[in-house]
């Protein structure tokens, strides 16, 4: 299939992002961008903008990029593939889970491509580090700890924060959505999670109107042998020393991902000393050009991707049930969805 009409939704940081890209991976496909803004010029390059959804319909993109704030995602994308358009939405798939069936079975009867924007799993040492964890480099893993966290207003310095999507819940903000790269990961390294129980606040003096801190603790499905996995894992938009860290300790050792360096770390039983076994300092559009390029390989093979819509469903199912735990006080199961939908790519 030879991609000639390309639609990106949304011009935002990560909209210009996806524009970039497709203009770099397809030179000369026709690429429109569809924003709700009137459009007083074309942007850099694209060949068209649009202002209402009818007129991008009318364009017949054989595929889009939906990277508009999440509220706004399931409309466009339903109506999208409604007519045929094969889709990679930016993550979160929408701001709750309420209508997403109805996108993923759309996408199922017309054979289209649904690629959820979890771009970390194309990162090299991630992989490295779910490699190494299969591969039983600690032996059975006893408990996995991470933490993502970055002060809010140094995400974007030259923008006011308070204007951004991450503050604002009509746009789904907050720490949880957001930061949900960390629960996608989780559970392609580790297997689905069985229940949460979860903490959500505000913490902060920030000008939001969403959490600026979520605190989880999860249990994975249990093994064959009734065995369960717990994690912990801290979410937050409030420290000023950046990080995202994922730790999974073992009946042999340690392993350490470090999201930020590209580093994967390995502490031998018995020692007292982290041994550095991997290093990709990955570049600034590395893993969205390998999301991309992975994306239009799905399209062209008619294959699943590696992060597929049943996958950002899930996701928004383990947030929907962390939501009622952190109101409820309790411990929630995480809702069931019927098939297979684990990925082991």
């Amino acid at each position: 299939m030879q991609i000639k009409r390309v639609l990106v939704v949304g011009l935002g940081s990560i909209g210009q992002r996806h524009l970039r890209l497709a203009r770099e991976l397809l030179p000369h496909a026709d690429i429109r961008v569809l924003r709700h803004q009137e459009c007083d010029s074309t942007p850099e390059y694209a060949d068209g903008c649009f202002s209402r959804l009818e007129q991008a319909l009318d364009f017949a993109p054989q595929i889009a990029v939906i990277a508009s704030p999440a509220t706004f995602h399931l409309d466009t994308a339903r109506s999208l593939a409604r007519v045929g358009v094969h889709l990679l939405v930016e993550k979160p798939l929408a701001a709750s889970q309420d209508g997403i069936p109805p996108l993923l079975a759309a996408c199922r009867a017309q054979g289209l491509v649904l690629l959820t924007g979890y771009n970390l799993r194309f990162l090299p040492s991630l992989q490295r580090f779910r490699s190494l964890l299969k591969e039983n480099q600690i032996g059975r893993v006893l408990s996995v700890r991470c933490e993502i966290g970055q002060y809010l207003p140094s995400w974007r310095p030259n923008a006011d924060y308070r204007q951004g999507v991450s503050a604002r819940r009509e746009l789904g903000g907050g720490a949880l959505l957001e930061l949900s790269h960390e629960l996608d990961y989780l559970r392609w390294i580790f297997g689905e999670v069985d229940w949460v129980k979860a903490t959500l606040s505000r913490q902060s003096g920030l000008e939001i109107d969403v959490e600026d801190t979520a605190h989880l603790i999860f249990c994975f499905v249990p093994a064959d042998d009734g065995r369960r996995l717990i994690g912990t894992l801290n979410m937050d938009f409030i420290r000023h020393d950046a990080v995202r860290l994922c730790v999974a300790i073992g009946e042999d050792g340690s392993l350490r991902w470090n999201g930020l360096t590209g580093v994967v770390e390995h502490l031998e039983a018995g020692s007292k000393d982290w041994r550095e076994i991997f290093h990709h300092q990955h570049q600034r559009d590395e893993s969205y050009r390998a999301e991309w390029q992975h994306f239009l390989a799905c399209v062209k093979e008619q294959s699943a991707p590696l992060v597929s819509g049943e996958d950002g469903f899930r996701v928004m199912q383990i947030i929907e049930a962390a939501r009622q735990a952190s109101e409820s006080g309790g411990q929630v199961q995480v809702a069931k969805m019927p098939g297979n939908t684990e990925t082991d790519a």
